[in-house]
């Protein structure tokens, strides 16, 4: 049983929540020993919240999951995991979590709390609200990163805002897009809100998202205001990096068909995996050399 409850809490699905170290990485607190402790802290927090989601949400959808080629293979779904058990440990998981953050920071409490009731929302009706529901899954990831800029009291920029809210939505979008086309004529008895969809309609929306993430992040790294207070030159350079990551990330989604679990493709995908590490030391350099 102890298994099935690991592989529910879907800890692969814990890359997602790396996003909280933004603030810490963008206000040049990295090396600030106390606040990277902290941060470490609230992140593997947060983990424990977003599984604790993730399992509420299997039980909520155990119906659908139950037709889906991939997710009917899930503890709960296929029934290795019994809902009583998954419900009482769910129970426990996410009172422990927010008490946690609660002794941690009221801000991040506040945050995290949040993060979990949308998505309580999201999954028992948010969920069904076209357009809506992608929106959802993106303020997920914009929680994230602010999660991270309040537990160490750092001023939250608009641009982490607008830059995560834009990337999250391509993401959605693009794992919409993948549960269309795999699901085809089954895709009702899943999820109902696929029949709102259409590949050609969801490649219209990631286009409009992909053009301005990279707009937006370009827009970051040029902005005087962010080059005075960081006292920072050249940040441009990383704009390589990112189109190189959501050109890899389109060819993946309509080339391989793949974008069904971005989380998944971050860590099985080499060339994107290697560039997001480069994107990330020319970060560091740009930011503390």
């Amino acid at each position: 049983m102890v298994k099935n409850i690991f592989v529910s809490m879907r800890l692969n699905q814990w890359v997602k929540n790396l996003l909280l170290f933004a603030g810490l990485i963008f206000s040049q607190n990295l090396f600030n020993s106390d606040l990277l402790l902290k941060t470490i802290y609230a992140f593997f927090l947060f983990c424990l919240i977003s599984s604790s989601v993730y399992i509420i949400n299997d039980l909520l959808d155990l119906k659908n999951d139950r037709v889906h080629p991939v997710k009917s293979k899930r503890p709960i779904a296929s029934g290795k995991l019994k809902t009583h058990s998954a419900l009482i440990f769910v129970i426990f998981l996410s009172f422990l979590s927010l008490f946690l953050s609660y002794l941690l920071s009221f801000g991040f409490f506040i945050v995290g709390i949040t993060y979990f009731i949308l998505n309580l929302l999201y999954s028992r009706y948010l969920k069904h609200a076209v357009i809506l529901d992608v929106m959802c899954i993106a303020a997920g990831f914009v929680l994230r990163a602010v999660a991270g800029a309040v537990v160490i009291q750092v001023i939250i920029s608009p641009w982490l805002v607008v830059c995560t809210t834009l990337l999250a939505l391509f993401l959605g979008f693009g794992k919409r897009r993948y549960e269309l086309i795999l699901l085809e004529e089954k895709a009702d008895a899943h999820r109902k809100i696929l029949t709102e969809y259409s590949p050609y309609f969801l490649d219209q929306l990631i286009s409009v998202v992909t053009a301005s993430t990279v707009v937006a992040y370009a827009f970051y790294t040029l902005s005087a205001e962010v080059k005075e207070k960081l006292n920072v030159e050249h940040l441009e350079l990383t704009i390589p990096f990112v189109l190189y990551g959501i050109f890899r990330y389109l060819y993946l989604i309509h080339q391989k068909e793949k974008g069904g679990s971005p989380s998944r493709l971050l860590l099985t995908d080499l060339p994107i995996l290697i560039d997001i590490f480069l994107w990330l030391v020319c970060v560091l350099v740009v930011v503390y050399i």
